[in-house]
């Protein structure tokens, strides 16, 4: 049989406002909101946190202020009108890309006459990156040399001595190899007392960011007879043909390293030792 007297009455909240009950809303500059005392409509253009009041400037350019709090409607709705939270500045990182405890604020040091060389320009920008910052607190220069053959050139031009050390990084420092050969001459020179010659096992540089960061399991096998950065373009389908070509490709390898936690652990010892021993 159909209910003659209808729907329950006190089955809902028979009390509740047409517009519904009033929610918190964070006062944001630029939200259009109406004080429903006087019908005053207009922008959010300022907020005072000290007075606890915002000002409401109309579509005529007039302005006037209320208290924070009830009273509001934003988008028709009543709302309870707050002053938007601040945002917390983000936190200072704690360590260096090298995995260093980070100094914040501090000042580069000023150079000392010890200096670090690698064989290129991307070693030396590798280095940067990882290890800038403790180069800098430190007072470290790091120079590229355009090769490792005339190493012994550079360093007697340079004049290594007990406050003038050098450490050197030369890539594909393996028994037998040209290399090796290099670094035992400058070992057994009258200058090897001040300078310390590491390498690490890869034939480039490149070779010393983990490989599965750009999507490699392993490093590709690059016959003798091609050129190996050229050979590794190839392999990914990179262009490959021009030295504009290599850099774009070195800065795309160069932009997945983002800490020491992406590179080899054959190269990170290398390098932390020879900022140990330019510092001592």
């Amino acid at each position: 049989m159909p209910d003659r007297y209808g729907a329950d009455v006190l089955a809902t909240d028979w009390n509740v406002p047409k517009r519904g009950r009033a929610v918190d809303a964070p006062a944001e500059l630029g939200a259009v909101v109406e004080e429903v005392t006087t019908d005053w409509c207009g922008e959010i253009v300022a907020i005072d946190r000290d007075l606890d009041t915002l000002t409401l400037e109309d579509r005529r350019g007039r302005r006037r202020s209320f208290p924070l709090g009830p009273g509001f409607l934003l988008d028709g709705r009543p709302v309870v009108l707050h002053a938007p939270v601040r945002q917390s500045a983000p936190t200072k990182p704690t360590r260096t890309a090298s995995g260093s405890v980070a100094v914040h604020d501090a000042r580069a040091r000023v150079a000392r006459a010890s200096r670090i060389y690698v064989e290129g320009r991307h070693d030396a920008e590798l280095v940067e990156k990882v290890w800038g910052d403790d180069l800098r607190i430190e007072g470290v220069v790091v120079e590229y040399l355009g090769g490792v053959d005339d190493l012994a050139g550079h360093l007697r031009d340079f004049r290594p001595g007990p406050e003038r050390r050098v450490g050197v990084l030369v890539d594909h420092l393996v028994a037998g190899s040209k290399e090796s050969r290099i670094a035992d001459e400058v070992a057994r020179s009258p200058l090897g007392a001040h300078v310390l010659v590491v390498g690490h096992p890869f034939v480039d540089i490149w070779a010393a960011v983990k490989p599965d960061r750009i999507g490699l399991a392993t490093w590709p096998e690059i016959p003798r007879s091609m050129e190996w950065k050229k050979g590794v373009c190839a392999h990914l389908g990179w262009p490959h043909e021009t030295q504009t070509d290599i850099a774009r490709a070195w800065q795309h390898i160069l932009a997945r390293v983002m800490s020491y936690d992406d590179l080899e652990p054959a190269l990170l010892g290398r390098v932390e030792e020879l900022i140990d021993f330019v510092t001592q």
